[in-house]
């Protein structure tokens, strides 16, 4: 398929797509409730379609379009896990939320998935497993666990990845007494974290997060059943906004100036970076804002600063000076030449000083071209650095010899 791409000024109005991120979540929450839950905005990316599928798997009852969900028969107590391995497709988050939902529902349950899904990494769920009886096999690119989560204390790294925190903070709601989450490091991707208890708070269910590295989540909880919509997707916006802030008339709707989604902060970076002076911008809890910020700051209007005027204005005085009093040196020393006979030189001497600060103010600026070139990213050949470099050091040192004289003193 050959594409063209016409260049030309961006204008109108643009909705987003919805959050996938809150939609995995709103879908999941529905299917653990306890009556129909009607949801709009629902884009069936293929990761959600694998949730959907997964969460039919576990007995929940969703319409082919995910917009009706039925979850009343889903938590009516513990079962045999499910027979049918539940396929995530591609989807990390599918797999990582609903294999401790499946634990809490049917008692276990089996996972598998395409491309290289079953490859990533799960040890933080396979420590807490072996450490609670849980068992579990990896063989084949099926993933089966079995066992009953218990009420307790679960302890999970905060820093691999917030999945993991997810998928319990759906789980231990639904057992039959309290649980605390702990977090044995920082935690980071704290918007992801967000939005999950946000989704529990709009189904009626309560963690309590002390803002560091502890949840309290009571147990014999209730999904209760809520109509809502997916919201717009903030990441998916910051584009649009880049857009409009490199000068396209663009109007970005539908988003939540109220939502939780971490890559909300676009606004404030935004305005950080429309103000004048350097901007420092904190990425790091919001990584997916990275390409669209760092075109914005590389296109932002520079800032006019008196103090490098000055000096680039005082170094082209400069060698302008220089060049001058080198004039005025070389008419010096041939009316000295020419009216004083018993000064003779060598060689006719007519201009020496002009041509050398000329040679040597040529090679500084070349040089200074090649280092800004280089700066820029483009290639520079080693060879041309060097020769600059040796012609520099050369009319340098000639200069030197010139104005300390000829002093055989050693």
């Amino acid at each position: 398929m050959n594409v063209t791409i016409t260049p030309a000024a961006l204008g109108g109005a643009v909705t987003p797509p919805p959050s996938k991120s809150q939609a995995h979540r709103l879908i999941i929450a529905a299917a653990l409730s306890d009556g129909v839950c009607r949801l709009s905005n629902v884009e069936l990316s293929q990761d959600i379609q694998a949730t959907l599928r997964c969460m039919r798997t576990l007995d929940a009852d969703a319409s082919a379009d995910g917009t009706v969900i039925r979850g009343a028969d889903l938590v009516d107590g513990f079962e045999t896990p499910p027979p049918e391995i539940m396929d995530c497709g591609e989807s990390g988050s599918t797999l990582r939320f609903l294999i401790p939902v499946a634990l809490a529902l049917k008692g276990g349950g089996r996972f598998t998935g395409h491309g290289r899904l079953m490859e990533r990494p799960q040890e933080p769920y396979f420590r807490l497993f072996t450490e609670k009886g849980i068992a579990w096999s990896l063989e084949n690119g099926v993933l089966a666990v079995e066992g009953r989560l218990t009420p307790g204390v679960y302890a999970l790294p905060g820093d691999v990845s917030s999945q993991f925190i997810t998928g319990l903070l759906y789980a231990l709601p639904l057992l039959e007494g309290d649980s605390e989450l702990v977090l044995t490091t920082a935690l980071e991707s704290r918007g992801y974290v967000d939005m999950t208890l946000d989704a529990l708070a709009q189904f009626g269910v309560s963690a309590e997060y002390d803002g560091d590295r502890r949840f309290r989540v009571p147990g014999n909880q209730a999904y209760r059943h809520r109509d809502l919509a997916i919201e717009g997707d903030w990441s998916n916006a910051a584009f649009w906004f880049a857009a409009a802030f490199l000068g396209h008339r663009v109007d970005v709707e539908g988003l939540n100036p109220r939502s939780v989604q971490g890559d909300r902060v676009i606004g404030e970076q935004l305005a950080r970076l429309t103000q004048p002076g350097p901007a420092e911008l904190d990425v790091s809890q919001c990584p997916d804002l990275v390409p669209p910020l760092a075109a914005m700051a590389a296109l932002r209007a520079g800032e006019w600063s008196s103090k490098v005027a000055r000096d680039g204005l005082w170094h082209k005085l400069g060698a302008v000076v220089a060049v001058l009093v080198a004039a005025i040196l070389d008419g010096v020393i041939g009316l000295i030449l020419a009216n004083i006979p018993a000064l003779e030189l060598p060689f006719r001497y007519e201009v020496f000083a002009s041509v050398l600060v000329l040679v040597w103010y040529i090679m500084t600026e070349l040089g200074s071209i090649v280092e800004n070139v280089g700066a820029l990213g483009a290639p520079v050949p080693a060879w041309l650095r060097k020769a600059i470099a040796a012609l520099e050091s050369t009319v340098d040192g000639a200069g030197d010899k010139l104005g300390s004289g000829q002093d055989d003193e050693k």
